[in-house]
């Protein structure tokens, strides 16, 4: 599956790179016989992506669709449908690209269209590399990989003989392994006659107001992102600020963490400082004070609340400052 992906990515590289650092397909037009090289490998990759038989992707899309049909689910029927619609799709947009980049009319400027030009042999060399392999390594690695009994991974993944589905795959029903077969070709053929005969009925429909709600449901991502935000994000951001913030972060917290603490300390310090008197006797008798407090604490072990009051008194010249 890499070698076809990487071959449609660097091959729209090189179309990108002959166009003048156009990217808009729908500007382009006409380059199957300024570019041959760069359509067959385009038509290579994009053949190899909707599953064309006996090609990469062919081996890799089948097994998938085939083990979602062959658990016998809810879940796995669904999954088989959704792969099955998603290979339609595929092969629409592939074939979209190869007609509006390399069969249909010109639509570009003309002197970028007429001055197009394959790449070196530097971009051509990977092209044909990867298009050889998108050709031949799905038939080649099929059982090497996914085949039915084989040892190729030994034991470094280990399966649950009660998961191991790949043999109930050798006997599903022909239906679901001609199925995606079958929607692959219909989306190439309904793409080709879509855009070759009826481009402008096509482009009547996509101007119509029933094809804009169609357009902006599945644009909108079926609108979860707006349901979403509406109901639960803003509810949140609205709870975490009408309450939390003000009520929690300023409220208890600052009450009883540092701006409260310091606060505190600084009103106390203000207090504290009016029983100075200047009187050399009075200060002897705090200090006794204290130090009968201290002595009598640290005999009955109170050596926290010894600490408290320290740390307490080495805050109050800063205050008083």
């Amino acid at each position: 599956m890499l070698f076809f992906k990487a071959l449609l990515f660097l091959g729209a590289g090189s179309v990108i790179h002959a166009m003048s650092d156009e990217q808009d397909m729908r500007k382009m037009g006409g380059l199957s016989r300024l570019l041959p090289f760069t359509y067959a490998i385009m038509m290579i990759g994009s053949l190899a992506l909707i599953g064309f038989p006996f090609l990469a992707g062919f081996y890799s899309k089948d097994v998938i669709l085939e083990i979602s049909a062959s658990t016998y689910t809810v879940v796995g029927q669904f999954s088989f449908m959704l792969g099955v619609l998603a290979a339609f799709c595929t092969a629409f947009y592939s074939t979209r690209l190869l007609y509006l980049v390399f069969l249909s009319k010109p639509n570009g400027n003309k002197n970028i269209t007429l001055n197009a030009y394959e790449g070196s042999w530097k971009m051509t060399l990977p092209l044909l590399i990867l298009s050889i392999f998108s050709i031949i390594i799905g038939y080649l690695s099929k059982d090497l990989f996914i085949g039915f009994g084989t040892n190729f991974w030994g034991t470094s993944i280990y399966i649950n003989p009660l998961n191991y589905i790949l043999s109930d795959i050798e006997f599903l029903s022909t239906k679901y392994k001609i199925l995606p077969l079958l929607i692959t070709i219909l989306g190439v053929v309904f793409a080709f006659f879509l855009y070759t005969f009826k481009l402008s009925e096509y482009y009547l429909f996509k101007s119509s107001n029933q094809a804009k709600i169609i357009f902006n449901f599945f644009n909108k991502k079926w609108y979860f992102d707006r349901i979403y935000n509406q109901f639960f994000v803003q509810n949140i951001l609205f709870l975490s600020y009408s309450y939390f913030y003000q009520n929690v972060d300023r409220g208890i917290i600052e009450k009883i963490g540092p701006s409260g603490i310091s606060s505190k300390v600084i009103n106390s310090a203000k207090e504290i400082k009016f029983y100075e008197t200047g009187f050399v006797l009075q200060n002897l008798f705090f200090i006794f004070c204290c130090i009968v407090m201290f002595v009598f604490l640290a005999a009955r072990g109170n050596i926290l609340i010894l600490i408290l009051i320290c740390i307490y008194l080495e805050l109050f010249p800063k205050a008083l400052d």
